[in-house]
């Protein structure tokens, strides 16, 4: 007799508003496993959340988190709902309770602030409506037989799963208290930059770092780990080498003279002083990878007893905003046999985390392109760009630009206001009340209309340092829609070339020896003037024999004609500027 079942996973969610806490439990009464399951609370009031106990925030942020537009919430330590069949009707394998506490905003009493949904946010599954009584409400989860998925190869764990940013937990080593782990990071993104990178998660069941190689920790603290809970655990243990303690550890690349040292370098992938480069730019500078020995804790002294720390998160200087999720357990990574046999060897278990670019909104989001010609006395920045106070109560982030002079590309923007206000009486202009906010780049993009002739047109980039670290190996994207893409020529001070990943874009970048973008210095005499940014300069040459009809003096070299040429993307170092209006 075969049995059916009517639905997949049957999800509960009560609110208990007299104590403050809220209790959603996923139910696996199926014949397949969910693995790496989460759930999505649509929240509809103004709430924090304060504790989540078997679960972690999808997007690794920490609590207390806001989480009134909603939230997805994955299961930690256990991340999978195995089935009853499996399990004999083991409701430790099959279930879950997630007990959630927090704060709520605008909601009297006895209203019950219950969600607007809720569902499983795994992919393949139908989302019918939530059935709600007093405080409580529940859903049940089946399978849509028309979402189709390539059909992977029978696999014990989740394959590998694709984004931005992706980051490798690889265990090659494990003993009863520690195990040695090779983190690797990978860049797909085709103008995703890393530039001084940081990466950061937390530990969860009281790991400590015991040595690392192919990066180092910015704080090392052996006291913390003596008189800390460590201390009880390995009594007869010697502490004064422990690399790092702390809960949330931030993490560096080594700089490339420790490259080759036995010591703390001599890992592939590692030691470029945080350069992390796409695979479009140098496929061998697109990996970076390092080494940890960990140290567990009771009750996880069993060799396979290893969870990997949660709410990862990656940063650097001048480089895109990245969100993490969890990791999710994959099928272990197979590594070739370093004596040159044909044959590689499986790591004992990995888990990956998938980090993805995050689109700023519109209102806080950067413009750092400027726009000048030959034929203009004005340049022409991007809403937001020039002078004022990034406090918005002091200036209006929605003003457009105020005209400038072209010599006040080379003052820093606190600098501009006189500037700015005094070429605006010059020319006429009105100045609005309050003024403009500043961009507060940090590195901002000149794109300067040089030259207009009977064959064709040329065009002046200039790169502006204004922090105080140089950037290496930086590089410049730029697209353009057509015609203008197809009259490009050449460039002269800086190398470049067609990227086929990204439609209608070309990459700059600074020739041998001269791929240091110099950081903010001081003049000479900082009395009698402002510091003085960094700067590198090409001019690129356009031919009017494939864009017959092109008219430069008209606009479309900068594509303010709308009907024309609808937009100029300038990026550098994978900060996003679109013109999307037009001044």
């Amino acid at each position: 007799m075969s049995w059916t079942p009517l639905f997949l996973l049957f999800i509960l969610f009560t609110c208990q508003v007299l104590l403050g806490i809220s209790i959603a439990t996923a139910l696996n009464v199926g014949v397949m496993e969910v693995k790496a399951w989460k759930i999505h609370i649509c929240l509809q009031h103004t709430q924090i959340l304060v504790s989540a106990s078997n679960a972690v925030l999808v997007d690794g942020d920490d609590f207390l988190a806001l989480v009134g537009n909603g939230t997805h919430l994955v299961g930690y330590p256990h991340t999978d709902l195995k089935t009853s069949i499996d399990t004999a009707y083991d409701t430790t394998q099959i279930q879950e309770h997630i007990v959630m506490a927090g704060k709520k905003f605008g909601v009297k009493q006895p209203v019950i602030p219950l969600p607007k949904a809720i569902r499983l946010g795994n992919d393949g599954y139908k989302c019918p409506a939530p059935i709600k009584k007093g405080s409580s409400m529940h859903v049940c989860r089946v399978r849509d037989p028309k979402f189709k998925t390539k059909k992977p190869k029978p696999t014990k764990f989740l394959p590998l799963q694709e984004g931005d940013l992706s980051i490798t937990y690889d265990i090659t080593q494990a003993s009863d208290g520690n195990y040695l782990t090779q983190i690797t990071m990978e860049n797909n993104h085709p103008s995703g930059h890393l530039d001084h990178w940081n990466s950061t998660w937390e530990w969860m069941r009281g790991e400590f770092i015991y040595s690392m190689k192919g990066a180092y920790t910015c704080k090392k603290d052996p006291s913390d780990c003596i008189y800390g809970s460590a201390g009880e655990c390995y009594q007869d243990f010697d502490f004064s080498s422990v690399m790092n303690y702390e809960k949330k550890t931030v993490i560096s690349d080594l700089p490339v003279d420790r490259a080759k040292d036995e010591k703390v370098g001599n890992i592939l992938y590692c030691c470029r002083n945080g350069t992390f480069l796409p695979t479009t730019m140098d496929k061998s500078k697109s990996k970076a990878a390092f080494q940890m020995q960990v140290y567990k804790r009771p009750p996880d002294l069993n060799r396979t007893a290893v969870y990997p720390p949660q709410r990862w998160k990656i940063s650097g200087v001048l480089n895109p905003d990245y969100k993490c999720g969890s990791p999710i357990r994959v099928d272990p990574t197979e590594i070739p046999d370093t004596s040159g046999l044909d044959s590689t060897t499986s790591v004992i278990a990995t888990w990956q985390v998938v980090c993805n670019i995050t689109r700023p909104k519109s209102k806080s989001s950067h413009c750092c392109a400027s726009f000048s010609a030959f034929y203009s006395d004005s340049v022409i920045p991007c809403n937001t760009c020039t002078s004022g106070s990034p406090n918005y109560c002091t200036c209006n982030p929605n003003s457009k630009a105020l005209l400038l002079p072209p010599e006040a590309l080379l003052f820093p923007f606190d600098n501009r206001t006189e500037q700015a206000r005094a070429w605006a009486k010059l020319k006429h202009y009105s100045v609005p009340n309050p003024l403009p906010c500043s961009d507060n780049c940090g590195v901002s993009i000149n794109w300067y209309i040089s030259s207009y002739y009977r064959k064709g047109w040329t065009a002046r980039i200039t790169l502006l340092n204004w922090e105080e670290i140089s950037i290496e190996d930086w590089f410049t994207a730029i697209q353009m829609n057509q015609p203008v893409f197809r009259g490009y020529e050449n460039v002269y001070s800086f190398s470049g070339a067609k990227v086929s990943e990204l439609s209608d874009t070309f990459f700059f970048q600074g020739l041998p020896g001269l791929k240091y973008l110099m950081g903010e210095t001081n003049v000479t005499n900082p009395i009698y003037g402002p510091r003085v940014p960094g700067k590198q300069q090409s001019v690129i040459s356009f031919s009017k024999k494939r864009t017959p009809g092109i008219n430069i003096v008209r606009g479309d070299g900068h594509g303010y004609n709308v009907s024309l040429l609808p937009v100029i993307v300038i990026t550098v170092m994978t900060t996003y500027v679109l013109l999307t209006e037009h001044l």
